[in-house]
């Protein structure tokens, strides 16, 4: 079994993918339109529970609508957010370094800007960014956690954790931040810790997919695959079925690294 402190690299590279996921969708929710805030058109879909096809269509048109005017902020934004979910980061990037050029002191746009740098690996100038977006008077607590889980991808982790309980001051079992502080205790290989923020995230109210299969990360990790895969396969409606399909596809993409965990396991107890 993988016990804490003996995390192999394949978890780690899993864990940090959680991390930077949800790191994005709480950057993503920190502006005020409906335009930003993971949605589409009309119809209000998440994007996260999009088809790949629906996703590239709806690319294919915003792209449009961008190029005809690519200093409309709700359109570069919506851009960047759908780039980004198509796997489009330098492309996603381009579109919110120019909007920043164009909006140097806009804080929804500096968050975007700031979820892009990240998405990109640049965690420094996206740690500035999201630094730049908050209001100290009147702190945004997406943006506080935001900001903490950059640090965790720097190294800092105690810095990491000081601003994860803020945010929780700011907003009490809030479940992203509270999924953010279990998977700073994966990185560390402290999995029991990080189990018990995961459980406490996944019981409340509002908790998404990101935040279940996080916490089926954190208990695969310990060996228990097969309770690990009855929490990913949660199907509580047809869009998070979808949803959760499509992140433990993107997360156990990495050289199968789901049978992999299950084979270093197996080597360790023998």
């Amino acid at each position: 079994m993988l016990t804490n402190r003996s995390m192999n690299a394949t978890g780690k590279r899993l864990a940090r993918a959680a991390l930077l996921s949800l790191l994005m969708a709480g950057v993503a929710g920190c502006g005020t339109s409906k335009m930003t805030t993971g949605s589409i058109g009309s119809s209000g879909q998440s994007l996260d529970t999009m088809s790949t096809g629906s996703l590239a269509s709806s690319a294919d048109k915003i792209g449009r609508t961008y190029a005809s005017d690519p200093n409309n902020k709700p359109v570069a934004m919506q851009y960047a957010s759908v780039l980004q979910m198509k796997g489009q980061t330098d492309q996603s990037l381009a579109v919110m370094r120019k909007l920043a050029i164009g909006y140097p002191k806009d804080r929804d746009v500096l968050a975007a800007y700031g979820k892009a740098l990240a998405a990109s690996g640049e965690f420094q100038p996206a740690l500035d960014a999201v630094r730049r977006a908050q209001t100290p008077e009147y702190p945004d607590w997406k943006l506080v956690s935001a900001e903490a889980a950059i640090l965790d991808q720097l190294g800092q982790t105690q810095d990491a954790r000081s601003l994860y309980r803020k945010a929780l001051d700011l907003k009490p079992n809030e479940p992203t931040v509270l999924s953010n502080l279990g998977m700073s205790y994966v990185l560390e290989g402290d999995l029991k810790s990080a189990e018990t923020y995961l459980r406490s995230a996944a019981s409340q109210p509002g908790a998404d997919s990101r935040v279940r299969q996080n916490l089926a990360l954190a208990v695969g990790l310990q060996g228990r695959f097969d309770e690990a895969e009855q929490i990913a396969s949660q199907e509580l409606s047809p869009e998070q079925a979808q949803a959760n399909v499509s992140y433990l596809r993107g997360m156990l993409s990495q050289q199968n690294a789901w049978n992999q965990i299950k084979a270093q396991d197996k080597q360790k107890t023998n």
